[in-house]
């Protein structure tokens, strides 16, 4: 820039030869020269630029056509904003602008750019300020990186906000609380956490083995993992600790020296996966356990019914009767999930599915819910009482009706069922002369099913059913 300066035409500016210039102008150009920051000087009242080499890259393809010019046309893009520089530096006032934004045409196209810029005046031999000196440090880079990092931040709290994984970041070997995410929050309980270590936040767990996990994490400076991690939390103030399942995901964060400063938890609350695993598991044995049962009531009722049975015919029939009786049974108790039946849905699925019949019951009685064993033991009980009714009892006849009630009553303290099934309007009735396999399955398996009190009465007007069982041997 020293050489162009010299050889520069200068007659044609404002300023005239060099030789006529100012020792003022001269003795700032020489300290210019050998500054390596990006400096301008504007000289005179219309500003006349005289930079050194640092500001031909700030310049850019405007260089060297603008040496000379005054700043109004080397920069016209941004004449208003040089207009107030010259105005405020020639009257003896100074300007600084840090990063400041303007939009100049370089290389053929605007720029959006960045700088930091001060000005300040140049007076001459009497302290008269006459021209500005400029000191132009582009920082476009650093701001369009820092604008870059602040929207990566921002981005990755979105993320970390809207994860539907729990996260957190802890600091130091004491696990101090520095961010927590919502689901975080959730899982805790919204407690306040921020800027509290672990063990004094969420005390609960420092007996559990998760701080241990923490500072094994910290010290040797590998991830720690764990899958389906049981953790009572005390999720509600005032309230027991809630057992929750977790995934997580310790990991260690290093600093530009190798040493962990940092542990990212990152994990999911798996709660609901295993419980539902758990409750598979159960209803698997369950299924197991109720399927070998079946097998043996179905090898039972098969072998009891052939003994019994005075013909072929007759035991094909009391055999499919039976299995269908059992079936339905079984039906309930697999939409109920295993989990027992109502008894109203069990009464009313062993008598009223026969239509033909089924306006000659009168049925009343609580709501309450049977265990499995004993729906499928009054089920078959109740088929057997259907079954000798439409036979020989009172269903066998027009003006036959059966009365199906229960209720709960309190012997001795003890909550005992009473369930009557009491016959009448049909023929006149007389005991059996021998112990058929109906009625041993009436009252024996009913009574040890539900470890109850069977009477199976005889009576002339009709037959009388009556079971009496403790509550606690048959309710769901």
């Amino acid at each position: 820039m020293a050489r162009l300066i010299r050889h520069h035409d200068w007659s044609a500016t404002s300023l005239g030869p060099i030789e006529a210039w100012p020792e003022a102008l001269k003795g700032a150009i020489r300290m210019v020269l050998r500054t390596p920051i990006p400096i301008v000087m504007l000289w005179g009242p219309s500003g006349v630029m005289i930079y050194n080499d640092g500001y031909t890259e700030f310049a850019a393809d405007r260089h060297p056509d603008m040496l000379g010019m005054a700043v109004r046309e080397g920069w016209a893009e941004v004449a208003d904003f040089n207009d107030n520089v010259m105005k405020v530096c020639l009257a003896g006032g100074t300007l600084s602008y840090q990063d400041q934004e303007l939009t100049l045409n370089r290389n053929g196209r605007a720029q959006q750019v960045w700088m930091n810029l001060d000005y300040s005046p140049i007076p001459d031999e009497a302290g008269k300020p006459v021209g500005v000196m400029a000191i132009v440090v582009e920082t476009t880079a650093r701001v369009l990186a820092d604008r870059w990092k602040a929207e990566e931040r921002d981005r990755f709290q979105r993320l970390f906000e809207q994860a539907p994984s729990f996260m957190a970041m802890l600091r130091g070997e004491n696990h101090v609380f520095e961010l927590v995410n919502p689901s975080y929050m959730r899982l805790v309980g919204h407690r306040d956490v921020l800027g509290r270590p672990v063990a004094e936040a969420l005390p609960e767990v420092a007996a559990q083995g998760f701080i241990d996990m923490l500072d094994t994490a910290f010290r040797d400076g590998e991830a720690v993992t764990g899958d389906a991690l049981p953790v009572m939390l005390e999720r509600r103030k005032g309230e027991a600790p809630e057992q929750r399942y977790v995934d997580l995901v310790y990991q260690p964060i290093r600093d530009d020296n190798d040493n962990v400063t940092h542990i990212f938890v990152q994990g999911s609350d798996v709660t609901e996966r295993v419980v539902a695993r758990r409750q598979q598991e159960m209803l698997m044995h369950e299924l197991n356990h109720r399927v070998k049962n079946t097998l043996a009531v179905v090898r039972s009722l098969a072998t009891r019914t052939l003994r019994g049975a005075a013909s072929l015919e007759e035991a094909e029939a009391s055999l499919s009767a039976r299995i269908v009786a059992l079936s339905r049974a079984q039906n309930i108790l697999t939409r109920r999930n295993g989990e027992g039946a109502e008894i109203g849905t069990v009464v009313s699925a062993a008598v009223q599915s026969r239509n033909e019949n089924s306006q000659r019951f009168q049925i009343d009685g609580p709501g309450f819910k049977l265990n499995s064993d004993a729906a499928l033991a009054l089920s078959l009980a109740l088929h057997e009482l259907w079954t000798n009714a439409t036979k020989y009892g009172a269903l066998s006849t027009e003006a036959g009706h059966v009365s199906i009630r229960w209720s709960i009553e309190t012997h001795d303290s003890d909550a005992v069922l009473r369930f009557i099934w009491e016959e009448a309007g049909g023929p006149r009735v007389a005991a059996p002369t021998r112990k058929g396999f109906g009625s041993t399955l009436i009252k024996d398996a009913v009574a040890t099913e539900t470890d109850g009190r069977v009477d199976l009465d005889y009576r002339k007007t009709g037959v009388v059913f009556t079971l009496e069982a403790p509550l606690r041997s048959i309710e769901g």
